[in-house]
């Protein structure tokens, strides 16, 4: 009877699951056939363009979709975005022009940017309290198997067809994941969304604003978190950027060396989302947030002063290792302490916010890279991250903060504060 109950209680946590799994291995695929496509057809500076493009687009979108996705149903908005982007997709392989291309990825990645901040909104509705730190760590199970799978699948792909097969694949993919979102319950069919008709102006957008600051300053310790999570995943990013040319240029590794530091990296993310799902239950919130974040720039700071390619490894494994503890963590105590009613607006302002930070970062790593040294610049950037590590660490283990790390319903606020 007890498993009966708890099989029928993950029938749809599992359904979408599915789908998160389809459409994150037909991510990998696209994002690598499609660098191949623009490269092969404009060069690489043009592929540096698909990463800037991406950016700006998260610029773009977050400062306003918050108010959207609050707005409205967050199962037909997903299903919508999914097939959106599924169509754009398909038309891809048709464009001859740079521009062109440039345009269809600007909003393939706007539909993406929407789409993130939709599903965690749904999740939390969706998933108990008590069930999301496990869905978490199965979502990053899925996410690991995701970055191992789908390059492979890629490949395999690539030696029996195209680059534009492999688009294609990735539209077919979109396209039955959004057939999944569809059977899922309408979750929101029965809720009085107070906002719902309301047009988005700028009078509105500003009011929204306001919400998200008004909410702020009234769970301080909460934005304090989301804030120095922020920063470590700001900081890894502008390090990640300088990957490449610190181990061809700085540890003299060849680039075969360099594919099986990322081949180890990928090793690492799938054995620690593997240790992730068996311990969850059994390891505190807050610590998995906390002693995550301290062993995953624990890892970058092997890797910063690494001489050899065997020192490097380590580092890598650490560090990918530890990404599953800590991503697990933080959204399950997101989850559980941003109200779903203003989820939409507070994390997509915040993520216009982290975004901001990341090309600024980035910008600033590269410039100091070439009038310093990459070595200087890895080494201060991962020195800096574990100083915002341990005080993540001891923010995170105070006893007296206890209660924002219980499995509890959510308070709600009222979108006219």
């Amino acid at each position: 009877m007890r498993l009966n109950k708890s099989i029928r209680s993950w029938k749809y946590p599992t359904i979408l699951l599915s789908s998160i799994g389809i459409s994150s291995i037909g991510a990998w695929v696209y994002f690598i056939a499609l660098n191949l496509i623009v490269l092969d057809r404009m060069g690489v500076l043009a592929v540096s363009g698909l990463y800037i493009l991406r950016a700006l687009s998260t610029l773009f979108t977050n400062i306003w979709c918050g108010s959207i996705i609050d707005r409205m149903n967050k199962k037909h908005l997903m299903v919508g975005l999914t097939l959106f982007q599924a169509m754009l997709i398909a038309l891809l392989p048709l464009l001859s022009s740079l521009w062109g291309m440039y345009g269809i990825v600007f909003f393939i990645s706007v539909a993406s940017s929407i789409y993130e901040p939709t599903s965690m909104s749904y999740i939390t509705k969706l998933i108990p309290a008590d069930k999301r730190k496990r869905f978490n760590s199965l979502r990053s199970l899925i996410d690991s198997g995701a970055f191992v799978t789908g390059p492979a699948i890629a490949g395999m792909i690539f030696m029996i067809g195209t680059p534009n097969s492999a688009i294609y694949m990735n539209a077919i993919a979109l396209f039955l994941s959004a057939m999944i979102i569809l059977v899922m319950p309408n979750i929101e069919k029965n809720d009085f969304i107070e906002t719902e008709d309301e047009r988005i102006t700028l009078k509105v957008l500003k009011k929204d604003w306001r919400l998200v600051v008004d909410f702020s300053r009234k769970r301080v310790y909460v934005m304090v978190i989301y804030l120095l999570f922020s920063a470590v995943m700001v900081l890894a990013t502008a390090v990640d950027s300088l990957e490449a040319a610190f181990a061809t240029e700085v540890l003299s590794l060849s680039k075969g060396d360099y594919g099986l530091l990322v081949s180890i990296a990928g090793v690492g993310i799938v054995v620690g989302a593997s240790i992730n799902m068996i311990v969850v239950e059994k390891v505190a919130t807050s610590w998995l947030i906390g002693l995550g974040a301290i062993l995953v720039s624990s890892g970058y700071l092997i890797y910063a002063f690494s001489s050899t390619f065997v020192i490097a490894a380590v580092g890598f494994f650490v560090l990918s290792f530890s990404m599953a503890f800590i991503n697990t963590g933080f959204y399950t105590f997101y989850q559980n302490n941003v109200p779903v009613e203003v989820m939409g607006r507070v994390g997509s302002l915040y993520g216009f916010i982290e975004a901001f930070f990341i090309i600024i970062g980035t910008m600033i790593f590269g410039i100091l890279a070439e009038l310093i040294s990459i070595r200087f610049v890895v080494i201060l950037g991962t020195l800096t991250m574990f100083a915002v590590t341990l005080i993540l660490f001891i923010f995170n283990t105070q006893p007296t903060k206890k209660e924002y790390y219980t499995e509890k319903q959510q308070f709600h606020v009222s979108s006219n504060n």
